[in-house]
């Protein structure tokens, strides 16, 4: 419990935060298995679009500070091979 106002607000602030990153962190997970669940039934189209939506997000999660930008950009590296590694193998 907070013995002061400013404790208070600050809690607060921390709760509101916190929330938000769960979410934002839950959000970029699921976009993430859709692209594994996309490769891994070979479907190249649906793979590639998901990418499309998945990168963006990854990039706003790094944005807001969720996660730390190598982080972001390892991820990005590893999906985007991932899917070009299935394009390759359909052509």
């Amino acid at each position: 419990m907070a013995n002061h106002k400013s404790a208070a607000k600050r809690n607060l602030q921390n709760k509101t935060r916190a929330a938000r990153n769960t979410h934002i962190r839950s959000t970029m997970r699921t976009l993430v298995k859709q692209v594994r669940e996309a490769v891994a039934t070979g479907d190249s189209e649906a793979a590639q679009a998901a990418l499309s939506r998945t990168i963006p997000y990854i990039d706003k999660a790094a944005t807001k500070g969720v996660i730390h930008k190598a982080t972001a950009s390892r991820k990005s590296s590893r999906l985007t091979k991932l899917v070009n590694g299935l394009q390759a193998k359909t052509q």
